[in-house]
C-alpha cells in the first residue's frame, strides 16, 4: 500500500529538487531524507576515511550519518532538513568542506 494511502495524506502539489543536478520531485513537508528515500537513493554520503557510503540511520538527527549540501551549505542532517522548491542538493564526501 501507498505511504500516502495508509496515512490518508493530501500533500499540496510536487515541486522539482535536484541532486548532483538530477531533477527529483518532492512534496510540501518532506525533509530532505524523505525526498531522496521516495526517489530510491538511500546513500548521499562517504565517510572521510574509508570512503563508506551512508545515509540515512536513525532519522532524528542525533547520529550525523545524513550529512548532504543543501544550496551550497555543507553538513545538513537530511533528516532534519525540509525540502523546499529549488533546492539544490549535493552529494557530501567526508568533511563537506572545500580543500
Amino acid at each position: 500500500m501507498n505511504p500516502r494511502e495508509l496515512a490518508r495524506a493530501e500533500p499540496g502539489p510536487a515541486f522539482t529538487v535536484t541532486l548532483d543536478g538530477r531533477e527529483l520531485e518532492a512534496l510540501p513537508g518532506q525533509t530532505v531524507a524523505a525526498t531522496l528515500w521516495a526517489v530510491g537513493v538511500t546513500s548521499w554520503r562517504s565517510t572521510r576515511g574509508a570512503g563508506r557510503p551512508r545515509g540515512i540511520f536513525c532519522g532524528i538527527g542525533v547520529c550525523f550519518d545524513c550529512l548532504v549540501t543543501v544550496n551550497e551549505r555543507p553538513n545538513q542532517r537530511a533528516c532534519l532538513v525540509p525540502v523546499r522548491p529549488g533546492d539544490a542538493i549535493r552529494t557530501q564526501e567526508g568533511t563537506g568542506h572545500e580543500h
